[in-house]
């Protein structure tokens, strides 16, 4: 099992959305995927499971009470499975940073998943912020994806969050995570900013950027309070089409086994 963070510290970039669709898109193509809401607003829950009710989220295994196996939460979807998320795991920001060895929680209670051959990839949808449960995200995820939104403030930030992902290799607590790519999303086509923004950040960051880039879509905005994935939602509008494509260059990438350790960021 392949682990992904989702991660950007600057909220309403897309993170959500992609971590939910990139989810769906690997599962509808034969992938065993599973998707973790590390997020206590707990909307990637609600998009692929907003029928159930108090679902089994990360807290009992991030505090030992339980055991991650427990938590996981079949989806309607084929393939996709999820571990879902509420309010409660707003307080283990304060309880996993009491503990011992506290950056290594999540890679620990992820274990016994790695241990079977039950799923391909697990997708771990992070909150936006550069706390405990992102720091652990880190250090659990053998990868990072970093949306990044089309204007001129897409940046701002994103430094911190290498800086971050630097800290963690170098202090040993996940010496092995790499760099899947950015992503650029909402990508509004009216606009000759959005045009610019692409363009200036492939001319810095071309090893590291995917191909595909999200579109700015009503659709997309409205599917999850449909409870929703965009391909149920709006499967031939233009961003199911775009979710799609980045389900196969990711797929891509990692048959090849491209991704970047030393990033030009």
């Amino acid at each position: 099992m392949k682990i992904l963070a989702v991660a950007n510290q600057k909220g309403g970039v897309g993170k959500t959305t992609t971590s939910v669709n990139l989810a769906a898109g690997l599962a509808a193509r034969g992938q065993r995927v599973l998707l973790v809401d590390l997020d206590p607003q707990g909307n990637a829950t609600s998009a692929v499971a907003a029928d159930l009710e108090n679902p089994p989220t990360l807290y009992g295994p991030l505090t030992g009470t339980s055991d991650v196996r427990s938590c996981l939460t079949p989806t309607r979807l084929p393939n996709l499975s999820l571990i879902a998320a509420n309010l409660d795991l707003a307080g283990l920001e304060i309880e996993v940073a009491r503990m011992d060895d506290h950056l290594q929680q999540l890679r620990r209670a992820l274990q016994p998943l790695r241990d079977v051959d039950t799923f391909d990839f697990a997708i771990l949808d992070c909150p936006p912020s550069l706390g405990i449960l992102m720091t652990n995200a880190l250090a659990a995820a053998d990868q990072l994806l970093v949306p990044v939104q089309c204007e001129y403030y897409a940046l701002e930030g994103l430094g911190k969050l290498m800086f971050v992902m630097g800290q963690i290799r170098d202090s040993g607590a996940n010496p092995s995570l790499t760099l899947s790519g950015l992503l650029m999303t909402m990508f509004d086509r009216r606009t000759n900013l959005a045009e610019a923004v692409v363009k200036d950040v492939r001319s810095h960051f071309e090893e590291v950027l995917y191909d595909t880039v999200i579109p700015r879509s009503v659709r997309l905005s409205e599917a999850p309070s449909f409870g929703r994935t965009i391909f149920e939602h709006d499967p031939r509008g233009t961003g199911a089409e775009a979710y799609g494509q980045l389900a196969k260059e990711f797929l891509k990438r990692h048959e090849a086994n491209l991704s970047f350790v030393n990033a030009p960021l």
